[in-house]
């Protein structure tokens, strides 16, 4: 298991080495990229600010909760912060094990979990040259989840 929330560029093949093992059969990798648009305004950029020391513990529960449901423990999360341009790729999440069902299971499971928990804000700057941070969701307590 591997996680990371940093500055530098995510580098999908790096993310995806993370993962793999002669006895999967499924290894899924996906990029969340940056999109021009956004509710129907045209987005230049955005920028990424986490509280780190608390997005990493976060990302590694998820991990742990993920590798447990899917019955793999490779798995690979990594969550980029600082402005990023169209096209840059946001967040990366590397899943493999013997089937394709529980791979994807667990990728679409860690993606929604990562938006929903991990201390990670985010502000889109529009071609207008207004900003605008976006709402986010507020985690439940640890011993709700439970």
């Amino acid at each position: 298991m591997f996680v990371d929330v940093t500055p530098d560029p995510i580098v999908p093949e790096e993310v995806h080495a993370c993962v793999g093992d002669p006895a999967d059969g499924a290894v899924l990798l996906f990029l969340g990229t940056v999109r021009d648009h956004n509710d129907g305004r045209p987005v230049e950029r955005l920028h990424y600010d986490a509280y780190r020391d608390m997005a990493l513990r976060e990302l590694r529960a998820i991990v742990a909760e993920a590798a447990t449901r899917a019955g793999t423990d490779r798995i690979a999360v990594v969550h980029r912060t600082g402005t990023l341009e169209i096209g840059e790729v946001s967040l990366a999440v590397a899943v493999s094990s013997a089937h394709r069902a529980e791979t994807f299971d667990a990728a679409r499971w860690i993606i929604e979990e990562v938006k929903r928990r991990v201390p990670v804000w985010k502000r889109e700057h529009y071609t207008d040259g207004r900003g605008e941070w976006l709402p986010g969701e507020t985690p439940e307590p640890a011993e709700e989840r439970a």
